[in-house]
């Protein structure tokens, strides 16, 4: 940016005004370093609302999200729409050279996936993804471990009433959401597991149940993931459970680390040594960057956003395998590399 830009407040727009478009969006509101400059949403007593909350004017609140691009007056935007319509807008962002803060999954297309990470990297924008466990500490703490060792074995496991809590949204149209439970709350689990270890995906075989006839909206999943150092594990994924629990296991040579937690609060972090002997390791008192400071600072400082699109890439190429496998009973290849998916013998 340039250096008049990099003084002045961020200004931002907003597409879809959903939950993270209101509760990142407010973030960045009430941000110093950032003003919210134009809000966009089909829902018009919607827009207006958070419109007057956020002080936009009449003028910059938006039905078309191609409109309020087209002011030409943003420097970033934050897209909090349904899954399916991600990719399409974050080009238009790019192609408009702003920063995007695009809430989770990046897409739910593999090769969509791979198209975004290279427009990413080949751009001088921040493309941050809306994975916020990168800025957890329990996760930043487990991560470490796994610095100079490699993981063997894990399971991870996450409930929710999610069939109950999504009915009457987008969350159950597979048009728009790409898929059921997986996509949705689970691609935070998928993303945590393979952040935190650094590990690659390369088969998954999966299991699901799903909520309607065209097998397309999955409620319960259950993948059985190799890795390529060899580790294996398991990812089991329960969407109408009564109550949000999360449990990630990671398994090394040495012992593991545990992360556990309750609704949607912070996590906590164990250690198992050898003897199975359990402690609660150093964790940086300084507390976690919210999503609105990490998104500003990496804008600002030309830095790395704590989750890339390339991180996404990972979880997308997984999500897909897992279904793909679901639906056909095969173990499925994962080639990060080329986006493609093959069945194994």
């Amino acid at each position: 940016m340039s250096d008049g830009a990099s003084q002045r407040p961020i200004r931002l727009g907003i597409v879809g005004l959903g939950y993270i478009g209101t509760t990142v969006g407010g973030q960045l509101h009430r941000h110093p370093d950032a003003t919210v400059r134009a809000v966009c949403d089909l829902d018009a007593d919607r827009l207006a609302q958070v419109g007057r909350e956020f002080d936009v004017p009449d003028d910059r609140r938006y039905a078309e999200y191609s409109a309020m691009l087209a002011d030409g007056s943003l420097d970033a935007v934050l897209i909090g729409t349904p899954h399916t319509l991600h990719y399409e807008q974050v080009v238009a962002a790019l192609e408009r050279d702003c920063h995007v803060y695009c809430d989770k999954p990046l897409t739910t297309d593999l090769e969509r996936a791979r198209d975004l990470a290279e427009r990413a990297e080949r751009s001088d924008r921040t493309v941050m993804v809306g994975y916020q466990r990168h800025l957890q500490s329990a996760f930043r703490t487990a991560r470490e471990r796994f610095v100079d060792r490699e993981p063997t074995w894990l399971t991870a496991s996450i409930t929710q009433d999610w069939i109950d809590d999504s009915r009457g949204t987008w969350r159950l149209d597979p048009d728009l959401s790409g898929g059921g439970f997986l996509y949705d709350t689970g691609s935070h689990v998928l993303d945590g597991v393979l952040w935190t270890t650094g590990l690659e995906p390369e088969s998954v075989a999966a299991s699901m149940d799903f909520y309607d006839d065209e097998r397309r909206v999955d409620r319960r999943a259950h993948l059985d993931i190799e890795f390529a150092n060899g580790a294996s594990g398991t990812v089991s994924v329960h969407g109408d459970a009564p109550s949000v629990r999360e449990h990630i296991h990671l398994w090394d040579d040495e012992g593991a680390v545990y992360l556990e937690g309750t609704q949607w609060g912070s996590r906590t972090v164990r250690e198992i040594d050898a003897d199975a002997g359990e402690y609660a390791p150093y964790v940086d008192p300084r507390g976690e960057q919210s999503r609105a400071d990490a998104f500003l600072e990496s804008i600002r400082e030309g830095s790395e956003p704590p989750a890339t699109v390339r991180d996404a890439l990972r979880v997308t190429a997984l999500t897909e395998a897992a279904y793909e496998s679901a639906r056909t009973g095969d173990r499925i290849a994962i080639d990060l590399l080329e986006g493609t998916l093959e069945g194994e013998d």
